[in-house]
């Protein structure tokens, strides 16, 4: 159950550039912490990201376990999200809207359970992320929005 919780706090953020534009690559550290402070490693990945969700521990170090990983093309089509390296019933479909924004589908089992819209901000540095939870596995329907910032 805790590995479900987390898939729902960290699945909600992609980043996205303009065609022709470098990827926003690097770390990002959640603010505000809660319900668990998150880091978030976003690489290259050909005309596409990586993207590795890790919780940071009390002692203010990534934990090794809940390790989440999803490569997208930002095209808006399903990507599957692994857990510690093996495949979850979850999937993020990751669209690139312009240089700043993205949207964001995420199912899990096939079921739509969020979405999310991305804003980078003018200076690259903050990431507000708006995000609706569909009432699942017994939580009632959610908004909230997100600061990131990078490292």
């Amino acid at each position: 159950m805790k590995r479900f919780a987390i898939a729902m706090t960290v699945c909600f953020v992609a980043l996205g550039a303009s065609a022709g534009e470098p990827i926003p690559t690097g770390t990002w550290i959640k603010r505000g912490g809660t319900p668990s402070p998150m880091m978030m490693i976003v690489e290259s990945a050909g005309p596409g990201v990586k993207i590795t969700y890790r919780i940071i521990g009390a002692d203010g170090k990534p934990m090794s376990q809940y390790v989440m990983t999803v490569v997208t093309m930002l095209d808006g089509k399903e990507a599957a999200v692994l857990v510690d390296g093996k495949p979850s019933d979850e999937t993020m479909a990751v669209k690139r809207i312009e240089a700043s924004h993205t949207f964001t589908v995420v199912k899990m089992q096939g079921r739509e359970f969020g979405t999310s819209k991305l804003e980078v901000s003018g200076d690259g540095k903050v990431l507000k992320v708006e995000k609706h939870t569909a009432s699942w596995a017994g939580q009632p329907e959610k908004d909230a929005t997100e600061y990131w910032g990078k490292q």
